[in-house]
């Protein structure tokens, strides 16, 4: 596992950029939590989520953050890498099923540890079902 991966999975102050119930940031915040993390759900125009309150950016959560997981579009990431410098966040996933390579350029210009082509819940304890059989078919391929 690399070192961003790890120290990624270490921070136990994390938001979920993108959370919603029809896609899969709200499956990363649930999850999340579950495994014990602190968690916050960003979204722009959410005020609630899974009873909590939701952030309408990283820069408007009250408390420090460690890290942040961005579920949204690309084209939509831009603007959350620029809340997550002026927030102070310097770990950043990018979850895996879009190309991110332009952010991820960004985010690394600006000094920050970032993780992306990999789904965050294939590295979080305890990995369970489908997670964890791609987290087995990764390791035989030398892929995790």
């Amino acid at each position: 596992m690399n070192e961003h991966i790890e120290s990624f999975i270490k921070s136990k102050h994390i938001a979920v950029v993108g959370v919603s119930g029809r896609k899969f940031g709200g499956t990363i915040y649930k999850s999340l939590k579950e495994r014990g993390y602190s968690v916050w759900p960003v979204h722009p125009t959410s005020r609630a989520f899974k009873g909590e309150a939701c952030y309408a950016s990283l820069r408007s959560i009250p408390e420090q953050v460690d890290a942040a997981v961005i579920a949204v579009s690309p084209a939509n990431a831009e603007k959350v890498v620029e809340d997550a410098i002026q927030a102070g966040i310097s770990k950043l996933w990018f979850q895996q099923g879009a190309d991110f390579s332009k952010v991820v350029q960004k985010a690394k210009a600006n000094g920050m540890e970032v993780v992306s082509g990999k789904c965050i819940l294939m590295y979080t304890q305890p990995v369970r079902g489908i997670h964890g059989v791609h987290r087995f078919i990764a390791r035989l391929f030398g892929r995790l």
